[in-house]
C-alpha cells in the first residue's frame, strides 16, 4: 500500500525528470554497495544512507529506491526474502523523517552540514524506534524470553545502532555541505540555501 501510494504521488505530482532518475539510480547504486560492506561489530554494523536518499530524492522516489535496495540485497543473501517488507518499512521511516527534518530546517540559520547531519540523525533514530515496535508488536516466535527482555535487547542493539547512525551523519553532512557549495542543483536548491 505504501509503494503503491509512492507511485500514485509520483504520477499525479510528477513524472520525474532524467536529472531524477539519474540520482535516483545513483543513490540506489551506492546506498546498495554501502548496505553490504557489513563491520564485524557487536554481531556486524552497516551504513544505510537512507536519509542521504531521502535528500536527494525525496520521499516518494526515495521509498521506492530502499524497496530495490532490500530486494537486491534479499537475492544475495542479505536480510533473506522474509525480512523484505519489514526491512522497508524502517527505512521508508528513516527516509521521511530525514527528509521532514532537512527540509522543515531549511528555514533556521544552519548551515547545509548541520541540518544533514541533524536530519540524518533523528531519521535513523526515528527507524530504531520503527523497528523496535514492530518486533515487539508481532512477537518472536520460539523465544522464551519476556517482552521486557525483549524489549532491553533491542534497546542495546538500538543504542549500538545510535552510535553508527552519528558516524552515518557526519558523513552524510560532509557530503550534502560539499555539494551545496560544488553542485546546488543536485539538491534542489540554489546557490544561497
Amino acid at each position: 500500500m505504501i509503494i503503491g501510494s509512492c507511485l500514485f504521488f509520483i504520477r499525479l505530482r510528477m513524472i520525474p525528470k532524467g536529472k531524477v532518475v539519474t540520482i535516483a539510480a545513483f543513490c540506489t547504486a551506492a546506498a546498495f554497495a554501502a548496505f553490504q560492506i557489513t563491520i564485524p561489530v557487536f554481531g556486524g554494523i552497516h551504513l544505510t544512507l537512507t536519509p542521504l536518499i531521502a535528500i536527494f530524492t525525496g520521499p516518494a522516489i526515495g521509498s521506492l529506491v530502499v524497496l530495490i535496495i532490500n530486494i537486491l540485497s534479499a537475492a544475495i543473501g542479505h536480510g533473506g526474502f522474509g525480512m523484505i517488507g519489514a526491512n522497508t518499512l524502517v527505512n521508508i521511516g528513516e527516509v521521511v523523517t530525514a527528509y521532514i527534518i532537512y527540509k522543515g530546517t531549511k528555514r533556521l540559520t544552519i548551515d547545509r552540514f548541520a541540518r544533514a547531519a541533524i536530519a540524518t540523525f533523528v531519521g535513523l533514530f526515528a527507524g530504531n524506534l520503527l523497528m523496535i515496535a514492530m518486533i515487539l508488536v508481532s512477537g518472536i516466535q520460539g523465544i522464551a524470553q519476556s517482552q521486557v527482555q525483549i524489549l532491553y535487547g533491542l534497546t542495546l542493539l538500538a543504542i549500538i545502532n545510535m552510535g553508527v547512525a552519528l558516524v552515518e551523519a557526519i558523513i552524510t553532512g560532509f557530503i550534502i555541505g560539499f555539494l551545496g557549495r560544488a553542485r546546488p542543483d543536485l539538491l534542489g536548491e540554489g546557490e544561497n540555501t
